[in-house]
This record gives C-alpha cells, structure tokens and sequence, in this order.
C-alpha cells in the first residue's frame, strides 16, 4: 500500500481478524482513481517499536511473514489488507505461521468464497459481471436462435 491515506481508509473500514500470531485488518479490494480494474491483494505490513525492540527482529517478522503471504498454497484473495504480526511470528514453525494465515483470510468477512485467481463465481470477481469468457448475454431485440434449426449440416 501507498501512502497513510490507504492505511487510514483500511483501519476505518476493515474487520479486524485477531490471531495469536497476528492481527490482520481487511477491506474489499477497489483500484485507486484512475486505476483499471485488476482484482490483487495489496497488503501492507507494520511491525512496531512497541511490539518488537530490536530492528533486527522486526525486519526478520517483515521477511517471515512476506515469504508466508507470497507462498500460501490457495493465493490470495483480492482485498487491500494491514497485517501486524505478534513477536510469536518469530518463533512459531514457518508451515504454522502459513495454515494461520489461511485461517485468517478465510475467516474475514467474504473472503471464504472468492479467490485471488478470479472467475470463481459466475461474475468473476467483478462488478457487473465482465467475465470475458463467459456467455454474452441475448440483446432484447433479437430473438434467441435454435441451434437445431439453425447453421450448416
């Protein structure tokens, strides 16, 4: 994420998902003005001076969790996100810090149906359908064809 502006409108707007390991607030994902539509998860990280002393345990918590968030086996769903993570992420084996990270998407309100890939559901992720590959839809004009009747034989 850019700038306090994003950071702020993620911690009005999302729902906290709590973790002994992590606190991850989410929202939905929108692209900034003037940005084209491409559903990704933008996340952001903050570990702080209060959560974790020493500079050096707050960079390895970044790397930790950025390496788990990059290799999760589902992806990501598509949302801008803050994640703090706890200084058990520093101790916790990697495979658990990434099942808790799963926990955690999957649990945030609406995240459990959609996926970072798109096209999952029959809108594809996207505001007023716009799957490109699927069914066009019939202008009322026009009368719906027979394929039986109608084409070459």
């Amino acid at each position: 994420m850019r700038g306090d502006r994003e950071f702020r409108k993620v911690r009005s707007h999302g729902v906290a998902v709590r973790d002994p390991l992590f606190t991850l607030r989410v929202t939905e994902y929108r692209p900034r003005h003037g940005e084209t539509w491409r559903p990704r998860a933008i996340i952001g990280l903050v570990v702080s001076k209060k959560t974790l002393r020493r500079a050096v345990d707050r960079n390895r918590a970044r790397r930790r969790v950025r390496e788990a968030l990059r290799t999760l086996p589902g992806g990501l769903p598509a949302c801008r996100a803050i994640l703090l993570p706890n200084p058990a992420v520093l101790t916790v084996p990697f495979s658990e810090l990434q099942a808790a990270l799963t926990r955690a998407l999957s649990r945030a309100p609406g995240r459990a149906k959609r996926g970072g890939q798109g096209g999952n559901g029959p809108q594809g992720g996207r505001p007023g359908g716009g799957n490109a590959a699927g069914p066009r839809p019939v202008p009322a004009s026009m009368p719906p064809q027979d394929p039986a009747t109608d084409g070459p034989r």
